[in-house]
């Protein structure tokens, strides 16, 4: 099986800066994307920021101010600066993982992590 667990949330103010962690482990063949979800509430799961091989990919709304790099072949971490209240949401670590070489990707989650902006 694959386990993805995401880390790194928390209570900050506005303006401030974290860092969130997903880690990939157990039956892994090939990583093809990792990256976060954002949902809050009452608002639909939106994509915050993906890392592929060859390709980064960020939503409009965090773009200059996320970053999200690949610490080794099963980590990523989204770093986040200035970050505002429209930036509470929980956040969700995912994959596009192949757990066996015959098998297609399928898409993975993490438990999601709580961020809150506020003073």
């Amino acid at each position: 099986q694959v386990q993805l667990v995401g880390s790194g949330g928390g209570l900050v103010q506005p303006g401030g800066s974290l860092r969130l962690s997903c880690a990939a482990s157990g039956s892994i063949f090939s990583i093809y994307a990792m990256g976060w979800y954002r949902q809050a509430p009452g608002k639909r799961r939106e994509l915050v920021a993906t890392i592929a091989e060859r390709y980064t990919k960020y939503a409009d709304s965090v773009k200059g101010r996320f970053t999200i790099s690949r610490d080794n072949a099963k980590t990523v971490s989204l770093q986040m600066h200035s970050l505002g209240p429209e930036d509470t949401a929980v956040y969700y670590c995912y994959g596009q993982i192949s757990p066996y070489p015959s098998w297609d990707a399928q898409d993975y989650w993490g438990q999601g992590t709580q961020v809150t902006v506020s003073s």
